[in-house]
């Protein structure tokens, strides 16, 4: 029975949508959700969980032969008679990230095939250099392409090496030692469940058109890249105080500048953590649903606020 490596989800704290144009940014691994190749065995699997791989399987034929295509960038070669066979044998992706949710689904898939299939891989073992980062990097974006559209690359990165990774900018990535968590800390980072699957392609398609107008790119630019690039370093530095302060102006800038890419109903929500400061809330991914990220200097206050929502905890100050 074939298990391959566990690989986690991965949260990008900060940088979303800014990355594109060259903010800060910085991406945790995330283990409550894991991902991993199996080879279908059905005899304690329910129908359900048949039908699930079995998908995936098929999914993952195709993705073989888009893997043979890139091939000819020689940027990186697989064993794709390898690939071939075990998919053949009944291979899947047995997943428990949710796709659409902002968590990296299809990251943590590049990265197991990566893993297992690439000729010549660079491992997690060695010294990694920032030329060996901006490689895998290369590598993963043209392989997570396939599955929406442009990729940066940085998500299969952060399953790959779960490592946090902070990016200065497209070409400048290191991982990075973020602060230890306080057990005793009453602050929090949470996602908030929206109960609706985002699609991201057509949200940065979105964003691209709107880069097209001036008023647009200066705001992005003297706001958004400006409060994102502070909490960067604030939360590196473990300054609390300071990235409270920024994480609330950035939170602001959201929903006055990205309002198609947070569901409808919770612009009101997302007001009130701003007016009454229990909690303030910022796009997990690409938005249009999936998760919401939480910050809060008080958890308890934070979850009363928004008793009618499933929060999860993912760092706590």
């Amino acid at each position: 029975m074939m298990k391959g490596p566990l690989f986690y989800s991965k949260i990008l704290l900060f940088g979303e949508y800014g990355i594109i144009k060259d903010s800060k940014g910085l991406s945790i691994p995330y283990n409550f959700y894991k991902g991993a190749l199996k080879l279908l065995d059905k005899t304690n699997l329910s129908d359900q969980e048949v039908k699930v791989a079995m998908l995936s399987n098929e999914s993952l034929k195709n993705y073989a032969t888009y893997l043979q295509e890139i091939e000819a960038q020689d940027v990186v070669r697989f064993d794709i008679k390898k690939l071939q066979n075990d998919i053949a044998s009944g291979m899947y992706f047995d997943s428990s990230i949710p796709q659409g949710y902002g968590v990296g689904s299809s990251g943590a898939l590049v990265a197991a095939i990566y893993d297992k299939y690439a000729f010549d891989k660079i491992t997690v073992l060695e010294n990694l250099t920032r030329e060996k980062l901006l490689q895998l990097k290369t590598v993963f974006g043209l392989m997570e392409s396939f599955f929406h559209g442009n990729s940066s690359g940085l998500d299969p990165l952060n399953s790959y090496l779960s490592l946090p990774i902070l990016i200065n900018s497209k070409e400048n990535i290191e991982p990075a030692g973020i602060p230890s968590q306080s057990t005793n800390g009453k602050g929090a980072v949470f996602l908030l469940d929206s109960g609706i699957v985002g699609e991201t392609a057509p949200m940065v398609q979105l964003f691209m058109e709107n880069m097209k107008q001036e008023g647009f790119r200066n705001m992005l630019k003297e706001q958004f890249v400006k409060h994102t690039d502070a909490c960067v370093d604030d939360f590196l530095q473990g300054d609390v105080k300071s990235l409270f302060k920024n994480i609330k102006s950035l939170s602001g800038v959201v929903l006055d500048n990205f309002k198609p890419m947070i569901p409808k109903q919770f612009h009101k929500l997302w007001k009130k953590g701003i007016e009454t400061n229990a909690y303030y809330l910022k796009l997990c991914g690409s938005g249009g649903g999936g998760y919401i990220l939480g910050f809060t200097e008080d958890l308890a206050l934070a979850q009363n606020s928004l008793k009618d929502y499933k929060l999860e905890v993912v760092y706590n100050f």
